[in-house]
């Protein structure tokens, strides 16, 4: 690994990019209009998380909405933790990438969709619930084509390179990659529970990468349960079928929450009954023709039967901490979408705006590391690759008895010795935070309390830290 023909500097990299979900992909696309681009994908490139991604993207573009409206929402189910100017810059930008989408040939659907803790019609959809998809689709096909962007795919990142001051590239399981920026698009840690809606790999190796070369992570606490997932399944049922009016029913058939009520609520309500049903039959199912066959797949008949669901661990809010513009602590590292912790979501994310967040922090991130200067002409050594830390069912089961959607100080001690660094880390934040709020809910401190009304930071070698993001 130290020789230099492991050193990937064949070009001037103004960029590698780690993930090839829709932040990643974007980022690189904004990137390379100035600049040469690397794609790392540890699978294939269509293998992200976000093409799972089934709400949508909101952003006020109907005639009753405005940017002012869609930041009260975020900002009210963020429970008092959201950056506000991390809120403006989501709600502000919004429509503008929702532009870029079309002129990159995204096609959506005609009209706009309601889901939970929206006050407006505001979430566009692409073919149904199959909008992640739609849109992972195009930005691949699109970076593909680029002159200016390579993808490498099925290469793993093993390590942050840096020195004592900055960030220089990636080691991966080929080689060492060498570039003025990195930007770390490597989505969350969702598949760490037992139960999830995320991809077997979604396992949150990229923000333990980074706090191993020094970045902080910020409120890893933070993790939103879906709450309509079909039982013995990863399936999810989109929000957006319950925002067209879908039910959720009791085992006696009764309704008995607010189907649009924020996710950490409904969640909690579904978990306090077991099992519920999602009744589907009087909504128009036409509208999500890949979600309903792959409900008949499973051998449901959504048009005659409700269909059983409880919830899932689906997203990650915590990550890497950075700035408005992607940075890091870590000079020369940049993190966009579900790996970073901007303080945009606050406690609790709202209903489609993580495909969203992706477009727009990916943007700016990309656009920001174009003024990274240049490497010097000898690099530091090339470091050692840390033990690969395997995610066992023992351990997602512990994650998800310990730290689901109800935890206690007991429960959480048990992950502190676990030999898996970002669970603790997790299991930390969650012990540090000693009250409910949001998706976070102590039975033990079973109220807010405005001595938490700050951001639970982590740094390599200190105890976890309260901070204010202005």
């Amino acid at each position: 690994m130290s020789e230099p023909g492991d050193i990937a500097r064949d070009t001037d990299l103004a960029l590698v990019v780690v993930g090839g979900g829709v932040a990643g992909l974007f980022a690189a696309l904004c990137a390379a209009t100035e600049g040469d681009v690397l794609v790392l994908t540890k699978g294939s490139l269509l293998s992200s998380t976000s093409l799972l991604a089934q709400g949508g993207i909101a952003a006020a573009i109907g005639a009753d909405d405005s940017p002012a409206l869609h930041a009260e929402d975020t900002l009210r189910t963020g429970r008092g933790l959201c950056r506000p100017s991390a809120v403006s810059v989501l709600t502000e930008e919004a429509p503008a990438r929702i532009r870029d989408l079309v002129e990159l040939g995204v096609e959506f659907d005609e009209g706009l969709g309601l889901e939970g803790g929206h006050s407006r019609r505001r979430v566009v959809h692409a073919g149904g619930a199959a909008t992640g998809d739609r849109v992972a689709r195009k930005l691949a096909e699109r970076v593909l084509a680029h002159p200016r962007i390579r993808v490498a795919e099925g290469e793993r990142m093993l390590s942050i390179w840096r020195d004592d001051e900055r960030c220089f590239g990636v080691v991966t399981d080929r080689r060492a990659v060498a570039a003025r920026a990195t930007l770390l698009s490597t989505g969350g840690a969702a598949a760490l529970w037992e139960r999830t809606t995320n991809p077997a790999g979604a396992v949150g190796e990229g923000m333990a990468a980074a706090y191993r070369a020094g970045a902080a992570l910020g409120d890893l606490e933070f993790v939103q349960f879906h709450p309509t997932t079909l039982v013995d399944s990863s399936l999810l049922l989109s929000e957006a079928l319950r925002g067209e009016g879908a039910l959720l029913l009791d085992d006696q058939g009764n309704r008995f929450t607010d189907e649009l009520a924020p996710r950490d609520v409904v969640a909690r309500e579904i978990a306090a009954r077991g099992t519920v049903l999602l009744d589907l039959r009087a909504i128009d199912r036409g509208r999500f023709p890949s979600l309903m066959g792959s409900l008949v797949e499973e051998g449901y008949d959504p048009a005659e039967t409700p269909i059983p669901v409880a919830p899932a661990a689906h997203y990650t809010v915590g990550g890497v901490a950075t700035d408005l513009d992607g940075r890091s602590e870590l000079a020369g590292l940049y993190a966009a979408g579900e790996c970073a912790a901007t303080g945009v979501h606050g406690a609790n994310r709202l209903a489609s705006n993580s495909l969203l967040e992706c477009l727009v922090f990916g943007r700016r991130a990309a656009l920001a590391a174009l003024a990274e200067p240049g490497l010097a002409s000898s690099l530091p050594e090339i470091p050692e690759v840390p033990a690969p830390e395997p995610v066992t069912s023992e351990l997602r089961s512990a994650l998800w008895r310990d730290c689901g959607l109800i935890r206690d100080a007991t429960g959480l001690r048990h992950l502190l010795g676990v030999p898996h660094l970002l669970t603790r880390l997790v299991a930390e934040t969650a012990l540090a935070r000693e009250e409910s709020r949001g998706s976070h809910f102590r039975v033990d401190f079973p109220t807010e309390s405005g001595a938490f009304e700050r951001h639970v930071v982590l740094r390599p070698g200190s105890v976890p830290v309260l901070e204010t993001w202005q």
